[in-house]
């Protein structure tokens, strides 16, 4: 954190404890103040207003997006402030050569806050280093998505009343998967939860991960196939495989199709169990579980929204309706 975001975040403690703050990983908040940003993004369900028309947040997205960068221009437009950036690095100064560093100062100086999304690990911590404006992590590479977490615990909590004493089936490419990584630590930090984690043997969760898990008091137990889990879980929450992460097409066709959920997978489950997917799904999820009643994927989508106004709110120093 630079001195000038150390100096913002000191003189607005009082007003509010998230102004200022960055989010690069789902670690950097409390439990605490993830039941509050999802309490804020409750009571702003379908709101809007316009708080901060003298605000502008960047969304600078090298990588392609749909429901991340739209969820987050929507939620801009909802709190009446503007957005400049892009949406992926087509037509931009990157393919001239341009820097990370220089990219991040020339947004620094147009805007209050930076919604960074960029194909390399540890680039959304390396760009708060340097920022004096707050760094929102809309992913970096296979390690972080702490708002994608954020909107899933919204889900979860919407669906099951609680974050706490859960059974949480994580399934698909546990490896390079970062919205499992960030999902899985931020439900480290409610009592009582136990991971079931399915994958192919080639995609299991890292071992760092899971010792982290264990280390915080979670329940681990690991699977390899879908069938062994479906029964026990309150949320199954599917992934597809990373083909864009993998480092050749040979090892993503061994694992392609491996996971896929059918509706007669979840014979047997609880009444109360919800799939959740961060989406996009290729085919892991068959399209006649849309019509169920354990389908949650697209309720879940949809709350990212709130989720992202909710954030925004508070870091940008809002009172979210107090």
């Amino acid at each position: 954190m630079t001195n000038e975001k150390a100096a913002a975040v000191m003189t607005t403690q009082l007003t509010s404890p998230l102004k200022s703050r960055d989010l690069v990983a789902i670690g950097d908040l409390s439990a605490e103040e993830i039941v509050r940003i999802l309490d804020l993004a409750a009571a702003m369900k379908g709101k809007t207003n316009a708080d901060f028309s003298d605000r502008q947040v960047a969304l600078v997205f090298y990588e392609n997006s749909t429901r991340t960068y739209n969820s987050f221009v929507t939620a801009v437009h909802h709190l009446g402030a503007s957005i400049c950036g892009f949406s992926n690095s087509t037509g931009t100064s990157v393919l001239k050569g341009e820097t990370l560093h220089d990219t991040i100062k020339m947004f620094e100086a147009y805007s209050d806050a930076i919604v960074l999304r960029h194909p390399r690990d540890g680039s959304a911590r390396w760009a708060a280093d340097v920022s004096k404006v707050p760094i929102i992590n809309a992913g970096d590479g296979k390690n972080q998505h702490p708002t994608q977490t954020l909107l899933d615990l919204y889900a979860i909590w919407q669906t099951q009343g609680r974050l706490s004493n859960l059974s949480v089936a994580l399934a698909g490419d546990l490896k390079y998967g970062r919205t499992v990584h960030s999902l899985a630590e931020g439900l480290s930090m409610f009592e009582g939860n136990t991971l079931y984690l399915a994958s192919p043997n080639s995609l299991e969760m890292p071992d760092y991960l899971i010792r982290f898990l264990t280390e915080r008091g979670v329940r681990v137990e690991e699977y390899s196939r879908l069938e062994d889990v479906a029964d026990k879980v309150d949320i199954l929450y599917m992934t597809r495989i990373q083909r864009e992460r993998m480092p050749d097409e040979m090892e993503y066709e061994r694992v392609r199709g491996a996971f896929r959920l059918v509706t007669a997978t979840l014979d047997g489950a609880r009444p109360n169990l919800r799939v959740l997917h961060p989406l996009p799904r290729v085919d892991e999820i068959d399209i006649e579980l849309d019509g169920t009643d354990f389908a949650y994927y697209f309720e879940q989508a949809a709350g990212g929204v709130d989720v992202r106004k909710a954030l925004l709110t508070l870091l940008l120093g809002g009172h979210g309706g107090r």
